[in-house]
């Protein structure tokens, strides 16, 4: 954040550009076998010329590759207030302990016998997420928060087959990630979506019209994506019982619950949790990542295998016995470094540390709302759970909320989730893990652009001001990347 809004970066060379002729980074030992001669490759094997690598010093390199990496934003050294998705900064003990020989150069084909103390660490993360969840039992091995939405639903669907049940039709609010409706399609039903009332809550009376003896589920995410807790949970959860239908809850909020309240008791079936949101394991990049799911008792059957279990002569290994089980739905056990990660994370906090993430969590959201609330609208009232929304309205500009989180980028911050899930706005989640001072920089950021904005306007519609690039083509820079130097 040191870096002064409307100062241009210094834009550096590419390494091709770097250097000059003779200058080498590597020293290879010589040769002990005779060289090859060009002529005895055949013909079509032969290129014609050197290839054009760049001759550059090791030093140059070093000092290029640096340059690069602090062009990067990431949580270690950016503020990243992304909204509904947790980026909270993650911490390096985790990092030690999944980085112990004892659990980085596992094989999953290892013995049990050899592999005890991994096998006890992921019976004890097990009966740990159960006990937050508030639920029976939880299995491990889903690979991500969605791939843990379709392993939920496949028990919910397999517990309605044991009920000679067919049942077609997933209800989600208008508020629901869209993983939601995703994961119902992937698991071959319909999804439909139940309205919500202007403060955020879901509509009951829309509900109970649409639940009914077809109704698989529904699938609902609390604290929501308007950042509100729906405190009708229990009703919701009744509703739906009376139908024979399960409560699937989507665990991408827990963070704003964590040690406050747990899910099953107020009457959830099914969720999944998401470790890299929740218990701080590494996000983004596709993976590697974890969704494990935790499921009510008389779901308890319908479990993946095989599930790592604690034998009765004190031992750990694996139980694939379960008739009813919906199968694998990993190879081997699941992300176990992952796992290993967030298992350090619940044990390093402790169930005081972990009711103090959502404290913190809530407290430093409605600080933002409240220090926003005069120079942004906030559509929806407080008080807010971990992540809230703006709406920037300036009358006599056409600056959107896009202008506003390119700005961001100027003055060091990452720029938050927009336009969902309302149209024209600003998601903001500060997480837990940053400070006042951080918040305070946030504001700051925030009242200088709004003054921008009044002041003027195109400053803000035409940032980035400091970045190696202004405004791209969007559309074109992810569908036709161009990252790679091609030369003249």
């Amino acid at each position: 954040m040191s870096r002064v809004p409307g100062t241009r970066q210094v834009d550096h060379p590419l390494l091709f550009e770097l250097g000059g002729s003779g200058l080498n980074s590597a020293w290879l030992p010589a040769s002990d076998v005779p060289a090859a001669k060009p002529s005895d490759l055949p013909t079509e094997l032969r290129a014609e010329a050197p290839p054009a690598l760049p001759e550059v010093g090791e030093l140059a390199v070093v000092r290029h590759y640096k340059r690069l990496a602090h062009r990067n934003f990431s949580v270690d050294a950016n503020f990243y207030p992304l909204g509904s998705c947790t980026m909270k900064y993650n911490p390096r003990i985790n990092e030690r302990v999944a980085a112990m020989s004892g659990f980085a150069h596992l094989h999953p084909c290892q013995e049990d016998a050899d592999v005890q103390g991994t096998l006890e660490l992921l019976y004890r993360l097990r009966c740990d997420l159960a006990e937050i969840a508030g639920l029976a039992e939880v299995t491990l091995q889903p690979a991500a928060g969605a791939h843990g939405e379709m392993t939920g639903l496949m028990i919910i669907n397999a517990y309605h087959r044991s009920r000679g049940e067919h049942r077609q039709k997933v209800l989600a609010p208008d508020t629901a990630h869209g993983t939601n409706p995703a994961s119902c399609a992937v698991c071959g039903r319909d999804a439909c979506t139940v309205r919500s009332k202007p403060n955020g809550r879901v509509d009951l009376d829309d509900l109970r019209a649409q639940v009914d003896e077809n109704t698989v589920a529904m699938m609902i995410t609390n604290p929501n994506t308007c950042g509100v807790f729906d405190e009708q949970i229990a009703d919701i959860a009744k509703i739906l019982h009376a139908k024979g239908a399960q409560l699937y809850f989507d665990g991408a909020n827990m963070n704003a619950v964590l040690g406050m309240t747990r899910p099953g008791d107020f009457g959830v079936d099914v969720m999944h949790f998401n470790t890299h949101k929740t218990f701080s394991t590494p996000h983004g990049g596709g993976g590697p990542g974890a969704g494990p799911v935790a499921v009510a008792e008389h779901l308890r059957p319908f479990l993946p295998v095989p599930q790592v279990v604690k034998k009765s002569d004190g031992t750990f290994g694996w139980d694939a016995d379960r008739p009813a089980s919906i199968g694998k739905v990993r190879s081997f056990y699941g992300q176990i470094g992952v796992l290993v990660r967030a298992y350090t994370y619940i044990r390093s906090l402790g169930h005081d540390g972990l009711k103090d993430v959502a404290e913190r969590a809530v407290l430093a959201a409605n600080y933002l709302a409240a220090r926003l609330k005069n120079r942004y609208k906030l559509p929806f009232p407080p008080p807010y759970a971990h992540e809230f929304i703006l709406v920037p309205e300036f009358p006599g500009s056409d600056v959107t909320e896009h202008d506003i989180a390119k700005r961001l980028i100027d003055h060091g911050i990452h720029p938050p989730t927009m336009s969902w899930p309302i149209h024209h706005c600003l998601m903001i989640e500060p997480t837990e893990t940053e400070s006042l001072s951080t918040l305070d920089q946030f504001v700051t950021a925030m009242l200088d652009i709004a003054d921008e904005i009044e002041r003027d306007s195109e400053t803000v519609r035409s940032a980035p001001h400091t970045m190696p690039v202004r405004r791209l083509d969007e559309v074109t820079a992810s569908r036709k990347p161009n990252v790679r130097w091609k030369g003249e």
